[in-house]
């Protein structure tokens, strides 16, 4: 009998690749608006971005489900806090949007490509950490929790 792959050695769907991806293309989306303000702004590169961003963190969230065995317990840990950290965040960056009266339909985009961001980074950390675990162990216990 054969013995089962070590974590790092099993092969996995491109959930990272997918990820990284779909975050470029919210940073270029983001930063084709930003090149033009305040000026008149062509929104729709950063649309069609915004779009393929979704899709391809979908995409990414998809092939995440159907990864069996993996560590859903480190997974929900490290994406979980991560998350908090990262809506926080965005929500700074859109009250300066907000404050800074930005015009309805780039505040839109703006808030779409911030949502795809604080939505793709806890994902991607989450799967990084969680992937090199072995399914159904625990962790270490921290030693500063006695």
């Amino acid at each position: 009998m054969a013995a089962a792959p070590r974590p790092a050695e099993r092969p996995l769907p491109p959930v990272s690749q997918l990820c990284v991806s779909a975050l470029a293309c919210a940073v270029v989306g983001t930063i084709l608006v930003a090149a033009r303000m305040p000026r008149d702004v062509s929104l729709l590169p950063s649309v069609l971005l915004l779009a393929l961003g979704a899709v391809l963190l979908l995409a990414s969230i998809v092939l995440l489900t159907r990864i069996s065995p993996f560590a859903w317990d480190v997974f929900a840990r490290v994406a979980g806090w991560s998350l908090a950290g990262y809506i926080v965040i965005a929500g700074m960056i859109e009250f300066a949007f907000i404050y800074d009266s930005t015009p309805g339909r780039v505040l839109a985009v703006l808030s779409g490509t911030l949502a795809l961001f604080a939505i793709d980074v806890p994902l991607l950390l989450g799967f990084s950490v969680a992937r090199y675990q072995v399914p159904g162990e625990s962790p270490a216990p921290d030693p500063r929790r006695d």
